[in-house]
């Protein structure tokens, strides 16, 4: 790398994280003053697509007709912390979020995410998961649409990590399609060892939703490894499930 190069991507990291600040004042602001969940999850949307848009950031967007006009759960992959933003801002507002129970204990994040329509999952400790999980499956089953990185987590290696079972057993239970997501580009801008963006392209592809009562599927785990290999087809990452 040149020095024009990582200056160039020095000055362009910190427009993109002003950029970002001024965008999550914003979203403090509708978290606070705006009244109505819709209205907020519409407001916090546009301005989650605001972030790519300021910064010049290409998001091309493939397969809208895959999500139904009906509640479903999209499922995607995760790599970088900027897919959160990715998923707010281009997918219908109507979708609540499934966030890792960490976040609550950042209290401006949790706030604003709460205010979103978000749900926390604990990954750690096994009781509050399970309670947790009971709340995701709940929320389902009365019919909300859901969004979920079920990796939990993601890392700076390529690939796709093993699934968690939250979203299949709350598919199940709420007799919901699974929308399985792609998204590319993003831990090139954002990986987990680098703390200013660069820039790049993203691409979000959503794939034909998955039925869960499909006779084929005898349990959420064999719905789980269809969604997992449909995944792992569109993203040529390696499969980690076993690391």
């Amino acid at each position: 790398m040149t020095w024009i190069t990582a200056l160039r991507d020095a000055l362009f990291g910190l427009y993109a994280m002003t950029v970002f600040a001024l965008c999550a004042l914003s979203g403090l602001l509708v978290a606070v003053l705006v009244p109505g969940a819709d209205r907020r999850a519409r407001w916090l949307a546009g301005i989650s697509k605001g972030i790519f848009v300021l910064t010049g950031t290409p998001v091309e967007v493939h397969g809208y007709e895959h999500i139904p006009a009906a509640d479903c759960i999209v499922v995607a992959n995760h790599a970088s912390y900027v897919d959160g933003f990715v998923l707010r801002g281009y997918l219908p507002a109507r979708f609540s979020f499934v966030i890792k129970g960490e976040m609550r204990n950042i209290p401006l994040v949790h706030f604003v995410l709460r205010r979103a329509g978000s749900r926390f999952v604990e990954r750690n400790d096994s009781g509050a998961s399970t309670r947790d999980a009971r709340q995701i499956v709940k929320a389902a089953q009365s019919g909300q649409s859901l969004a979920i990185f079920p990796e939990g987590t993601f890392q700076l290696e390529p690939g796709l990590l093993r699934l968690r079972a939250g979203a299949f057993v709350a598919a199940v239970r709420g007799s919901m399609p699974i929308v399985p997501a792609v998204i590319s580009g993003t831990r090139h801008i954002l990986p987990a060892d680098r703390n200013l963006p660069r820039h790049g392209r993203i691409r979000i592809e959503f794939l034909p939703p998955v039925l869960p009562d499909h006779p084929s599927f005898g349990s959420h785990r064999e719905l789980a490894g269809e969604v997992r290999q449909r995944l792992l087809h569109v993203l040529d990452e390696p499969d980690l499930a076993n690391n």
